[in-house]
Formats: structure tokens, C-alpha cells, sequence
């Protein structure tokens, strides 16, 4: 027996209390009268009657009541042994894409189904599956056959493993439970899936983690395609500029090695390199698909020679034929500079891909905008009621639209699609043109990795005009240096509506003279006309968003625009409901997925293993070890790591509250009875 807070035992010493209770009671006499005391004699009156213990049931019950408050809030226990097979038994197999290498897989699942038949009948267990994400395939069970069953059914993946996940499930599951947990880890412990904080991969006390290294501690010489770039779209591929595609090929542990690189379209192979990999280094491989149908070729770039792992000898991506697509650019009647401006951005950044084809407001009565890839109003508050109840429905449906405030902006108080009314413009004047402060770097249209010191080429623009509008429900992209919005994104039904407060011309900035706006209407184009919406090659357990709003799911279902997923197979891994009800989906292997989104529009993605999953060396056995006895934090409780597991605590702090409160309702009704005040007899 033992005590978690033997601090409190101090309070032993109250059991005095009751000691000097009985002792020092006060004595009680009653005055008689009396007609005369002459026959009387003076005496001395004992108190040794008085100082006597009197009532020593009650006096008993006091003592042991503080006693027992006193032990209680001390906190007792005792420790019982624990047997093995109240210790669980957690066996996590990874099941991640390096596996496949020199038949690990099935090696570590041959460990694995050993261990399970070796442990005792009665003996708890629980499967665990390490690959793109942890699985808890079993709750804590004994029963054989089911722990074999999900054991069995474990195959190799294509994720990446990560060993930070396993412990943050296994510190969740200790946490919930008593008893001790013994894990068995059967993996190749691949140094790519060890977190560089060490801190996160460690377990409590109570968890003794037991490696199974099926790499036996040695580094494997791999190859692999590492990354591939390559235009999503392609208009002209005999245009070297837009069809070129890199690859970069990668040794791990490897020596210097010759090795032909293919470029597979459509299944047909159209070009083939031989190139030198440094020792353990990385060369760049580049080639020029000519040959492209219309629509979506698949490709894929191919190692010839094999190695440990094949699987990762081949890169998957998509590139996209099309005809230049058309942009409408509905525009005021006054302002020509706008189209002049825009459309020769447009042309030199995308290469002929945009074709803008600009229209006055008056004229756009019945034009469909769903013909075009995207809208751009510019300085075109006051569009035919036809045509605006068009545009809204466009967008609704998944289309995107650009719109400019300019000079005639302060005459109309209504913008078009964004629910809101123009507000004070800012006219700021040449001389005391604002400047832009402030740019979200994060947003499609103005993304910059690494944006330079004027405000990624943005901070030197100057705008002398600016109208004011009401921000609330949208995105704020860029603010001048005043707070006044200049872009703002809006998320309407299935598409997006961009609004530019200032215009597109030179009278209101002087934007269009920058480089940086070459650079905006590319982006900006790309991002409105869906072509950025997914990449043509995405790696293992990513996710690609389905839908742009969620607004009416639960409301409607059935009303909500489906959406249709097709795997590498050609099987629909969504069922109707969450066809119409799902916002993302998990690329979980490789191969090619076909995916027609909410908003109408398909794209096909080519999906690759982890380029971590490629480097095949282990962590080394010192890390092994330090991980399966702690962290330097935790050595101290790693050294009673043994004594925890062979025996467990029982507490019992709640069965000495439950006796003190009887002794405390006992003592209550015998003082009751006695401590009355007492009459002397004479």
C-alpha cells in the first residue's frame, strides 16, 4: 500500500481535536436553594470525576472519522500485479507505399500473423494500420478469428507513412484506457516518415513500444522520378513554350548510373533519353510532346531499368489539348483603353490560349456568357436586365466574373452580381495618388512565393482613383494604404465574382504600365476560367475539392449539382448521396482519376506516390532504440517502465470518503443522544 499525496497525512495530528474535546468539556452544577448553611462544612470538591473519559464509543467514531478524512484526501492505493494478458496488445503494420520494396509487405505481415498466434487466448489485442493515414481496424478484442480477419485483410498502400500520426493515436488511445499498452511496430522504419522533432513520436509511461525493423537496419540503392512539370494546358504544342516538360530524376544511395528516361502519351511512347545520375544526386531530364490529341492526354514518364521499388519508376500527369477559349469583355461605350489593355496582357501571357472578344454593354442583350471561359465587366455598371439575369445564372452555375469600377462607376449605385451598393468614391488625384499596402500573396490571382521588397512589384503601382464598397461576406485580396478595398473575391453558387475597385485603364491607375499586371491577368485568367482549379498531376492522399459552395446541401440534397469520380479502375468509390453531398475527395492511390465537378466542368488528374516514400534508408539503430526507451525528458519514468507494466494501482481514495461519511452520520446520532446537558444529583 502506498500513498500519491503523502503530504497530507500532516493532518494526523488533528485527531487531537477530539481528545481535547472530551477532556476539557466544562463541568455544569446547579445551584439549590437552601435556608441556612450553618450546618454545612467546608469541603474540597475532586474534579478527577471531571477529567475522566466519558462516552468512548463517541469518542472512538471522532477519532476515526478525522483519521479517515485525513487518509482519504492522502490519497491511498495499492498495487496488484498485472499479468500479460492484462496488458493490451496493439499491433500496428505499415502498410506504406515503401513497403512494396523487396517484398517488405509481406514479410512484415508474416511477423505480424506470427505474434498474433503466439499470444495467449485471453490476451486483448488491437490491429493498427500504418499507411496515408491510421486505421484502427479492431477494437481492443480477444477473439482470434476477428483479429486475423483484419489482419489479413491489410494490403499494401500508397500513402506515405508518418510515425508522428501513430503516436499521437496511441497517446489518444492510452488515454483512454487502464490498463498497460504494448505496441509492436513491424515496418522498414523509413527515416522520411520520422518527424524532425523527436517530441512528437514520444509515448507515455504506461506504453512499451517494441520495433520490428524488416529492413534489417541497411540502405537500399532506389531510383525514382522525384517531380514533373508540364503545362496543364496546351493550345499550340508545336509551341515549345508551351508544351515543354521537365522531370527530375532521382538516386537515393545510389552510385553514378545511366538510365533511360521515356515519355509515354496515351500509351505511345514519343520520346526516350539516356542521361547520368550522380552518385546519390539528382538530373534533370526535359522533353517536348508535339503529337497531343484533343482533350485529355494522359502521359506518364518511365525509368526503364528496375530497381527495389518499380512502382515509383514511373510519373503520371495530365496535359489538356484545347482550342484558344474565348473571354467576353463587356465594356462602356467611352472607355476603349480598357480592351486595348487587358487583351494585350492577355495575349502575352498565355500565348494565344485567352482570345478576348470585347462588347459593348448595349450590345450584350442575348449573349449566352456560358459560351465563354470567363466574364470581364469593365466600367459596366448598367447592363440589359436580360443579359445581367443571365450572367447571374452563369454564375450560380459554376461561372466566374471579373468586374472594374471606373470613372463612370460613381454614377450608378448598383453593381452588378455583388449585392451590395457603391458607396463614396475615393478620388485621390495625381499628386496625392494612394498606393497599395497591403496584398494577400495567398490568392489565386496574386500568388507569389517569394514577393520582393516592393510589395511583390505591387507597392510601386499608384491609384489616383478608387470607389468605396461594402466588404462584408467577401474576401479582401489587396487594400491601398488608406484601408480602402481594391480586391475583393466573393463566392456566389458554384462560382466566383472578382471585383476591382479602381479600372483597367491609365486614367485610373497605372497599372496597365507595369509588369506586374502582365502577371495579374494571367493568373487572374487561369484562376476565373477553371484552368488552375486542379493540377494535371497531384500526389498521393491529397485532397481535390468537388464544390465551391456547400450553400443548400442540407436544405435541398437532391436539388445540389452531382458530381461524378472515377478511380484508376474506373469504379465510382462515391455512392448517390455523397455524389451530391460531398465538398472534397481523397486521391488515396495511384493512377489516373476522372472527376466531373459540381460546376460542370471534368478534369483528369494523374496521381504519383510521395517522392519521400523513394528514399528507402532506415533510421539509424541509436534512433531506434532512444525512441522505444523515450526521450531525454522522460528517462526518469522510461527507468519504471518495467515496475508499471508488472503491476497496476487500485485506488482508494473513493472507499475511505464512503467510510468517513458513515462514521460522520454515526457520530452525528450518538452525539445526539449523549452530549445533553447532565443534571448532579445531591
Amino acid at each position: 500500500m502506498g500513498f500519491l499525496s503523502p503530504w497530507f497525512l500532516v493532518g494526523l495530528f488533528g485527531v487531537g481535536v477530539p481528545v481535547f474535546i472530551h477532556l476539557l468539556r466544562k463541568h455544569v452544577t446547579i445551584p439549590h436553594p437552601v435556608s441556612s448553611l450553618m450546618f454545612f462544612e467546608r469541603g474540597i470538591q475532586s474534579s478527577t470525576r471531571h477529567r475522566r473519559l466519558r462516552y468512548l464509543l463517541l469518542f472512538t467514531l471522532r477519532l476515526l472519522l478525522v483519521t479517515l478524512i485525513v487518509l482519504a484526501f492522502a490519497n491511498p492505493f495499492l498495487r496488484r500485479p498485472v499479468n500479460a494478458n492484462q496488458i493490451l496488445l496493439v499491433i500496428a503494420l505499415d502498410s506504406s507505399f515503401s513497403m512494396r520494396a523487396e517484398n517488405r509487405f509481406a514479410e512484415a505481415k508474416r511477423q505480424a500473423l506470427q505474434l498474433l498466434s503466439s499470444k495467449p487466448r485471453s490476451r486483448r489485442a488491437q490491429i493498427v494500420s500504418l499507411g496515408g493515414h491510421i486505421q484502427l481496424l479492431t477494437e481492443a478484442t480477444a477473439d482470434p478469428n476477428q483479429l486475423r480477419a483484419a489482419l489479413d485483410g491489410i494490403t499494401s498502400g500508397d500513402g506515405h507513412a508518418n510515425f508522428s500520426d501513430l503516436a499521437r493515436s496511441i497517446r489518444t488511445l492510452s488515454e483512454s484506457r487502464s490498463e498497460p499498452i504494448e505496441i509492436h511496430l513491424f515496418s522498414d522504419m523509413q527515416r522520411t516518415a520520422m518527424p524532425g522533432n523527436f517530441t512528437e513520436v514520444a509515448l507515455p509511461a504506461p506504453v512499451n513500444l517494441i520495433l520490428h525493423d524488416i529492413s534489417k537496419k541497411r540502405a537500399v540503392a532506389n531510383w525514382a522520378i522525384e517531380s514533373v512539370s508540364a503545362p496543364r494546358d496546351v493550345t499550340d504544342p508545336k509551341d515549345p513554350a508551351q508544351s515543354k516538360v521537365k522531370a527530375v530524376v532521382a538516386g537515393f544511395a545510389t552510385t553514378e548510373t545511366e538510365k533511360t528516361i521515356s515519355l509515354i502519351v496515351s500509351g505511345k511512347q514519343v520520346a526516350a533519353r539516356t542521361i547520368k545520375v550522380p552518385p546519390n544526386g539528382r538530373t534533370v531530364v526535359e522533353f517536348a510532346p508535339h503529337e497531343l490529341n484533343y482533350g485529355f492526354n494522359r502521359c506518364e514518364i518511365q525509368i526503364e531499368q528496375n530497381d527495389p521499388l518499380p512502382e515509383d519508376n514511373v510519373a503520371r500527369f495530365v496535359i489538356r489539348r484545347v482550342d484558344p477559349q474565348r473571354v467576353l469583355f463587356i465594356h462602356n461605350a467611352s472607355d476603349q483603353r480598357s480592351p486595348t489593355y487587358f487583351g494585350t496582357a492577355l495575349n502575352a501571357a498565355t500565348h494565344g490560349a485567352f482570345i478576348l472578344q470585347p462588347m459593348v454593354a448595349e450590345q450584350a442583350t442575348n449573349i449566352d456568357p456560358a459560351r465563354f471561359a470567363f466574364t470581364v465587366l469593365s466600367d459596366a455598371t448598367a447592363l440589359p436586365t436580360i443579359f445581367e439575369h443571365a450572367l447571374e445564372q452563369y454564375v450560380m452555375n459554376g461561372g466566374s466574373v471579373l468586374i472594374s469600377l471606373g470613372l463612370d462607376a460613381e454614377r450608378q449605385s448598383h453593381i452588378p452580381l455583388w449585392q451590395g451598393s457603391l458607396q463614396r468614391p475615393h478620388n485621390f488625384g495625381v499628386s496625392n495618388a494612394a498606393t497599395i499596402g497591403q496584398v494577400d500573396f495567398t490568392f489565386p490571382a496574386l500568388e507569389q512565393n517569394h514577393p520582393s521588397r516592393d510589395n511583390g512589384g505591387w507597392g510601386t503601382t499608384k491609384v489616383i482613383y478608387a470607389a468605396s464598397v461594402e466588404a462584408s461576406g467577401a474576401r479582401v485580396a489587396a487594400k491601398l494604404n488608406d484601408g480602402t478595398p481594391l480586391l475583393l473575391e466573393k463566392q456566389i453558387g458554384e462560382g466566383h465574382v472578382l471585383l476591382f475597385t479602381s479600372g483597367l485603364d491609365n486614367f485610373t491607375n497605372d497599372l496597365p504600365l507595369s509588369p506586374v499586371f502582365v502577371v495579374f491577368v494571367d493568373k487572374t485568367a487561369r484562376y476565373l476560367s477553371g484552368n488552375e482549379h486542379v493540377q494535371g498531376s497531384q500526389v498521393v492522399d491529397s485532397f481535390v475539392q468537388l464544390r465551391s459552395s456547400t450553400e443548400g446541401l442540407k436544405e435541398n440534397p437532391k436539388k445540389a449539382n452531382a458530381v461524378e469520380v472515377l478511380d484508376p479502375d474506373g469504379h465510382r468509390p462515391l455512392s448517390l448521396s455523397d455524389a451530391r453531398s460531398s465538398q472534397t475527395f481523397r486521391l488515396a492511390r495511384t493512377g489516373f482519376y476522372q472527376i466531373h465537378f459540381a460546376n460542370g466542368r471534368e478534369a483528369v488528374i494523374g496521381v504519383n506516390p510521395d517522392p519521400k516514400e523513394s528514399d528507402l534508408t532506415p533510421i539509424s539503430p541509436e534512433m531506434q532504440s532512444l525512441w522505444m526507451a523515450g526521450n531525454k525528458d522522460q528517462r526518469k519514468v522510461a527507468e519504471h517502465v518495467t515496475a508499471d507494466k508488472k503491476y497496476r494501482t487500485l485506488s482508494l481514495w473513493w472507499y475511505a470518503m464512503l467510510l468517513a461519511f458513515v462514521v460522520a452520520v454515526a457520530e452525528r446520532i450518538l452525539s445526539s443522544r449523549h452530549l445533553e446537558t447532565q443534571r448532579e444529583a445531591i
